[in-house]
């Protein structure tokens, strides 16, 4: 099917530009910039690409409000880009911190840029174990109830009364994303995930924003139990 289709060269639905067959040349092959090249082209021109969600895992990360960064790294520090997120606006920084939680310790945890307006540590339910933080399941920004943990950087320590959580498994749309899907901010959804770990996964929640790009995130527990990589896609179920 894919062979019979013609590339097209914007996703109205995922409000990105998609990449283009690239031409082929001996140079490019040997220098290994081909096969990369074609492997993007693929995953963004399959046939009925817009019937799926590309899939992000995430692990450990830190979102710092200013204020905390100015501490961690000193005054006025601003967080440098290391790469680009599937968010519009948002990276992974150079930076790292460390978290030292009641029972263990984790080193070079990546901080994600920019800075927010409260500070906020995402951690897994393995995680949670190894720290000793009872985190809770909610979505990202509802800290009220949680527990703290120490951050430690290169020129300073902060100690975070709460903000330590297991985010809520979700996916990222633009309002003309869910309307094409029949979808609202906040509803839940089942998602199918494909490959050698087929499955189901429950009680996923939209969450709809003029900003978003298109993509569900899972954290690193999902995907292991699920055989996921990153970039692998998922699509949701009827309910």
């Amino acid at each position: 099917v894919d062979m019979c289709m013609n590339a097209r060269e914007y996703s109205d639905l995922e409000n990105k530009k998609l990449a283009q067959k690239p031409a082929f040349t001996m140079e490019k092959f040997f220098d290994n910039e081909f096969t990369p090249e074609y492997e993007e082209y693929i995953n963004d021109q399959f046939a009925f690409r817009d019937s799926w969600i590309s899939m992000k895992s995430v692990a450990e990360a830190v979102l710092l409000k200013q204020e905390n960064n100015n501490i961690l790294y000193g005054k006025d520090y601003a967080l440098t880009h290391k790469g680009e997120l599937g968010q519009p606006g948002q990276f992974a920084a150079n930076e790292t911190v460390t978290l030292k939680g009641p029972k263990g310790t984790f080193e070079h945890v990546r901080i994600l840029g920019p800075v927010r307006s409260q500070s906020q540590v995402e951690i897994s339910k393995t995680d949670s174990f190894r720290l000793g933080v009872k985190a809770p399941i909610t979505l990202s920004g509802n800290l009220q109830g949680t527990p703290g943990i120490t951050l430690v950087g290169p020129r300073g320590t902060v100690e975070l009364p709460c903000g330590v959580i297991i985010a809520k498994r979700h996916i990222h749309m633009t309002p003309a994303q869910a309307a094409a899907r029949h979808l609202q901010d906040g509803q839940i959804v089942h998602v199918e995930t494909f490959g050698e770990r087929q499955g189901i996964l429950g009680d996923v929640v939209v969450r709809v924003s003029d900003t978003a790009g298109l993509e569900m995130h899972i954290d690193v527990d999902e995907a292991n139990a699920c055989s996921l990589s990153n970039r692998d896609y998922v699509m949701i179920c009827p309910v």
